[in-house]
C-alpha cells in the first residue's frame, strides 16, 4: 500500500503563500522598496526586458530610489517604463541616474492598499483550498482503487485539513503584518 504524497501537497500550499508575499512586496508602503520597480518593463534593444537587466536599482534615502541606467540611450526608455507602470511615481533623470521619489501616502490611499492586500490575500486562500481540495480528490481516487482503506483515508484527510488550516493561518499573519506596514503613518 502506497502513502499519498502529502509533501506535494504542502509544497503547492507553500507556493501559494509565497506568490502572496512576492505580490505584497510590490505593494507600496510609506517606506520605499527595491521589489517596488520589480514589475516595470522597459522598451529596451527591440524588446521589452524587466528593469533590473538595464539598470542596478538603489535606496539612497528612505524616500528615493535610484536607477543607475547602464547604457545612457536607454535612460529616457526606462523614465517612460516608470511613469507608465501605473506606480505613482515621477521619475527624473540626472545623466545616466534616473531619480525616483517616493510621495507620502495619503490615508485614502492606505486604505486603497489595504483593499488591494486584503484581495490578494483572498487569492492565495483560494490557491490553497483548490490545493486541498485536489489532495482529497487524491484520496478519494486511492481508496477506490483500493491503495487505501476507508480509515487512512479519514487519517490523511485530516492531514491535509491541518495542513490547509495551518496555510490559511500564515496567509492571514502575513496580511495583517502587511496592513499594519500600509497604515504605520
Amino acid at each position: 500500500m502506497a502513502d499519498p504524497d502529502l509533501r506535494d501537497v504542502e509544497r503547492r500550499m507553500d507556493g501559494a503563500v509565497e506568490v502572496l508575499r512576492r505580490e505584497l512586496a510590490g505593494l507600496r508602503t510609506g517606506r520605499v522598496s527595491l521589489s517596488l520597480l520589480e514589475p516595470v518593463m522597459v522598451e529596451a534593444y527591440g524588446t521589452k526586458m524587466p528593469l533590473s537587466q538595464v539598470a542596478t536599482i538603489g535606496a539612497p534615502e528612505p524616500r528615493l530610489l535610484s536607477v543607475q541606467v547602464w547604457d545612457k540611450s536607454l535612460v529616457k526608455a526606462v523614465e517612460n517604463a516608470i511613469r507608465a507602470a501605473d506606480l505613482g511615481l515621477n521619475p527624473a533623470s540626472d545623466g545616466s541616474l534616473v531619480r525616483v521619489p517616493i510621495p507620502e501616502l495619503s490615508e485614502e490611499r492606505r486604505l486603497e492598499l489595504t483593499k488591494i492586500a486584503a484581495k490578494y490575500s483572498e487569492q492565495a486562500k483560494v490557491s490553497v483550498r483548490n490545493v486541498r481540495r485536489d489532495g482529497m480528490e487524491m484520496l478519494k481516487r486511492m481508496q477506490k482503487a483500493g491503495e487505501i482503506s476507508q480509515d487512512e483515508q479519514h487519517a490523511w484527510a485530516e492531514d491535509i485539513q491541518k495542513l490547509t488550516n495551518d496555510h490559511i493561518k500564515r496567509v492571514e499573519e502575513v496580511l495583517a503584518n502587511k496592513e499594519r506596514e500600509i497604515m504605520q503613518v
